[in-house]
């Protein structure tokens, strides 16, 4: 469990789960959900017990990219989380389903997120992803301060907003005291026979990552295959045959269980043994 914020309410465990990691953005529209859902659907892959929770109240989107629009179910107080590609969900979209918008105050919302977290009967996970509405809002701000987080990942394109807004969303995990496991550059280049062509600017990933000091931890091209997978509920970390995209996101999984691994180690209490 990482330090607290000054003032802040304990952070409750949640049993069975082992890491909780967030994957957050500073703005919309930079492929956060499609980052956390082919994230998830890789640790899952890899061979790790993995819930998804879709904490994107205003657009959930993840049921979409996963393919499931089912009903969740209670067993006594506990809402059984829905299942997919290994991964368990919980989202808004199962709640509120279609297009009608959700008009709900701060409260109500905060209220939703804690009943996801503690009242859904995830068992026992290695992993569980949190995707995040994207900015700084109370939302988030509210879940990153009652949850044990193993550490956030923001997720960001290469222009020069999406990297202002990226910094704020570092700067929000940090002045909370969560360890930042690094960023994700989203959409770097479009490969366009064999030449790499930089839509959105170059670099800028990396740059922003040396300037707040964290980890770049990848680089994700934009593919129309990615994009196809997300709209019909088959994201590409799904497709058994062998592809450069999918590749990237097991690349980036193993880096985020790497860096996941070392932040709870600096976070254990170190026991001294008398002589």
């Amino acid at each position: 469990m990482g330090p607290q914020a000054p003032g802040s309410q304990p952070k409750l465990p949640i049993p069975g789960v082992q890491n909780i990691i967030a994957v957050g953005s500073g703005k919309g529209g930079v492929g956060k959900s499609t980052v956390a859902v082919n994230l998830a659907i890789t640790l899952s892959k890899l061979g790790y017990a993995v819930g998804l929770m879709d904490a994107d109240v205003y657009g959930p989107n993840v049921p979409l990219m996963m393919g499931i629009s089912q009903t969740p179910h209670a067993i006594g107080q506990r809402i059984q989380p829905l299942e997919a590609y290994g991964v368990r969900l919980m989202s808004m979209a199962f709640l509120n389903p279609g297009d009608k918008p959700l008009v709900w105050r701060g409260p109500m919302l905060n209220s939703v997120i804690q009943q996801f977290l503690r009242n859904v009967d995830w068992g026992e996970l290695d992993y569980l992803i949190i995707d995040l509405p994207p900015g700084t809002g109370d939302v988030q701000l509210t879940l990153i301060q009652t949850t044990p987080l193993t550490g956030a990942v923001v997720v960001t394109t290469p222009s020069d907003v999406a990297l202002e807004d990226a910094r704020k969303a570092v700067n929000m995990f940090e002045q909370v005291r969560e360890e930042v496991l690094g960023i994700v550059e989203n959409m770097s280049y479009l490969e366009h026979n064999g030449e790499k062509l930089y839509i959105f600017g170059r670099g800028g990933g990396a740059r922003t990552a040396e300037l707040m000091k964290v980890p770049l931890l990848a680089e994700i091209p934009l593919d129309p295959a990615t994009r196809a997978g997300g709209d019909s509920g088959h994201p590409i970390a799904t497709l058994k045959e062998p592809n450069a995209q999918a590749a990237l996101f097991e690349q980036l999984a193993k880096k985020i269980i790497e860096r996941a691994e070392a932040t709870k180690q600096r976070q254990r209490p170190t026991i001294t043994i008398a002589d």
